[in-house]
């Protein structure tokens, strides 16, 4: 009954009607922990996709087109909803791209179709007219793919209204930073809105105990955490933006008492209709 109720307080055709959501996510390293699975991560971006799209907007998404990933789920979910004005925006980093052979990219625009397209990126984050008709590269070296990560970033953010961040790496990752970390350190610095669903775990529930500590007193801490150094300076980094900008990157038109529920919810109808929620209200 209750999940009924959430479905219906959806965003209404056309509410987001050129507006577009950023999307951060990775698989998130507590999982286990909290007792969830892969298919209750992948149900909640389902959701996601649905009141989004459904409603109008556009998805910016920064990611790989590895069969096995996100955006191959992103794709085969707007294939359910059938809006065919390309409404996903696969956002490629440099180093991405210019590792794929044309053969590859051409397979991949095939199976987005109407349903999405790519922006490619050079290596500082500005938009190419299309790929480069060059043998691919195999290796790039560490600073390089993490320049080209925030360039990445920094379009996403240059180029969407608002974010949705869940889950997030706390370690092994190939940035400067942690991706997630990055992406909401760069929307605090646009005063950007963006929604924390930290039921999840993951950096994400790290950035909701920087912003707001008291919203993640329910998230079990590890004994013995064993986090990238890297990952505790950038969150000394949001911290320290949010001080600097005078702006609070949980001003994104849900309440107090429904962004705290956003960041424990582990509930995929209840995570899309808070963000639906806030969406409605702050674009």
């Amino acid at each position: 009954m209750a999940d009924d109720k959430q479905r219906a307080e959806l965003l209404p055709a056309d509410a987001l009607k050129g507006k577009r959501l950023g999307i951060s996510v990775s698989n998130s390293p507590d999982l286990d922990r909290l007792g969830l699975t892969e298919t209750h991560f992948r149900m909640t971006l389902g959701e996601l996709v649905r009141s989004v799209v459904i409603a109008g907007g556009d998805l910016y998404y920064g990611g790989h087109l590895q069969p096995e990933g996100i955006t191959t789920f992103l794709i085969e979910e707007l294939h359910r909803y059938g809006r065919r004005d390309r409404p996903l925006k696969v956002c490629l980093a440099w180093s991405i791209h210019r590792s794929m052979s044309k053969e590859q990219i051409a397979e991949q625009k095939d199976f987005l179709g109407l349903f999405g397209e790519i922006h490619f990126l050079d290596n500082d984050g500005a938009r190419l007219e299309g790929p480069l008709n060059e043998q691919p590269v195999s290796e790039f070296p560490a600073e390089e793919r993490a320049k080209a990560l925030s360039g990445l970033r920094n379009y996403m953010a240059k180029n969407t209204d608002a974010r949705i961040v869940i889950g997030g790496k706390r370690d092994g990752f190939e940035g400067a930073m942690p991706g997630i970390v990055e992406e909401v350190l760069l929307s605090l610095e646009s005063k950007q809105p963006v929604f924390l669903a930290g039921g999840f775990g993951g950096a994400t529930v790290d950035i909701i105990r920087v912003l707001r500590p008291g919203s993640a007193e329910w998230f079990p801490l590890s004994p013995e955490p064993k986090n990238d150094s890297r990952l505790l300076d950038s969150l000394e980094r949001v911290a320290e933006a949010a001080t600097r900008m005078e702006w609070d990157v949980l001003e994104n038109g849900l309440s107090e008492e429904e962004n705290n529920l956003l960041a424990a919810s582990y509930r995929p109808s209840e995570i899309a209709a808070l963000v639906g929620r806030g969406l409605g209200k702050v674009l």
